[in-house]
């Protein structure tokens, strides 16, 4: 049986947590392939070390329960650029990252170390795959990227990890020219597996539109509110903003502010099963991103394929990598960032014309279908692990 490791700074911490629950599902049918995982991940206030799906979790403490709140939530990038204070947390995770990487590979060797977000987690990866002597994978997904732009010995710290691992994945084209750009390589593109539905037609909801995710800036929530003012005349329609994150208190005082509690709901956190009958009941799907100050965005979206596994519409601004799989005019309209008027027009375009809207969904499906299923997904990993089952 293969053995393999996954390092990451983000791990599910119980069932139906809404952090990383793909990597899970990933986990869960690689295992029925019959590869074996356990994961080294960080504690999160005090969490200890647990089993979830069967699956060994490593948690790791860096400091005391009430300060270990580093990732997870919003993020560690994001806590670190809002409050910079949590760097001085950094040199603590690092350390007992790697004394955990020590302990746990001392103990069982792995045929493969797959490291989720390089920066820092890459130097618990080399120093696993030099105990385990197994091959190193890892995965980015943008935000390290970003940084490394920005802060030239984080870049030499990307280029010496590249170098010395067996293959790199990233979720989308727009990463990979990221990546491309700092250290010459070509990696592997596989993106989010997603479970297809059988075709067909969802009761929807008239007028709802759905946004989900973190309310951080690059999500641009505070362009849609403003798209909102414009749209609030159409009969029926409804806004609903899943997610919970750092910007709610300014996106309630916004929408105080603007008049639009009739036609606005922020849900915060919802459960997984409340979350798909949202995606079912939907009338069109949004993702409003934006560039933030700081040059960071989206990178994919898992919840763009989300959304599009229900032949739902869905209206995406033009950046990071949702252009890649969001043709304009085939499986979705894609406008302009930071444009309230062009997000309001796309969105009155898609709730007043049903013709469009299953164009839009049925284009989402397809693609869906061809770019994000899980037997894709699955198979495309498996040759980037070299094992043949």
């Amino acid at each position: 049986m293969t053995r393999v490791l996954i390092i990451t700074s983000n791990f599910p911490r119980w069932e139906g947590d809404p952090h990383s629950p793909w990597l899970l599902a990933l986990m869960a049918r690689l295992q029925a392939r019959g590869l074996s995982f356990q994961v080294l991940a960080p504690a999160f206030r005090g969490m200890r070390s647990h089993e979830i799906d069967g699956i060994p979790v490593h948690r790791f403490r860096y400091a005391p329960a009430r300060w270990e709140t580093l990732t997870h939530e919003d993020g560690a990038p994001n806590k670190i650029r809002s409050r910079p204070a949590y760097l001085l947390l950094l040199p603590f995770y690092v350390l007992a990252g790697l004394w955990a990487t020590w302990r746990l590979t001392g103990q069982t060797s792995f045929d493969i170390i797959h490291v989720h977000w390089p920066v820092p987690q890459g130097l618990f990866g080399l120093l696993a795959r030099w105990r385990s002597r197994g091959r190193l994978v890892a995965t980015f997904y943008g935000s390290g990227l970003v940084m490394a732009q920005h802060w030239p010995g984080l870049r030499q710290f990307v280029r010496f990890f590249v170098r010395r691992s067996h293959a790199i994945t990233v979720i989308s084209p727009f990463t990979a020219r990221l990546l491309s750009a700092i250290t010459n390589t070509t990696p592997h593109v596989i993106p989010y597996g997603v479970v297809l539905p059988p075709p067909q037609v969802w009761p929807r909801t008239q007028g709802m539109i759905l946004v989900v995710g973190r309310l951080i800036p690059r999500k641009g929530h505070m362009v849609l509110l403003r798209a909102m003012r414009l749209l609030c005349d159409l009969p029926q329609v409804h806004l609903m903003i899943v997610g919970e994150g750092q910007e709610r208190a300014r996106l309630e005082e916004a929408i105080r502010r603007w008049g639009l509690e009739p036609c606005v709901t922020l849900t915060g956190r919802i459960s997984d099963a409340d979350l798909q009958q949202m995606y079912r009941r939907c009338h069109v799907f949004v993702l409003p991103a934006i560039i933030d100050e700081r040059g960071d965005t989206e990178m994919l979206g898992m919840v763009v394929p989300e959304a599009m596994r229900y032949a739902k519409p869905v209206v995406v601004t033009a950046v990071g990598g949702l252009v890649d799989f969001v043709g304009s005019g085939a499986s979705g309209l894609v406008v302009a960032p930071a444009d309230p008027q062009a997000l309001a027009a796309a969105l009155r375009q898609v709730l007043l014309d049903d013709a469009l809207a299953a164009r839009l969904g049925a284009g989402g499906y397809e693609l869906v279908q061809t770019q994000f299923s899980w037997p894709r997904v699955e198979q495309a990993l498996l040759e980037v692990y070299g094992v043949q089952v």
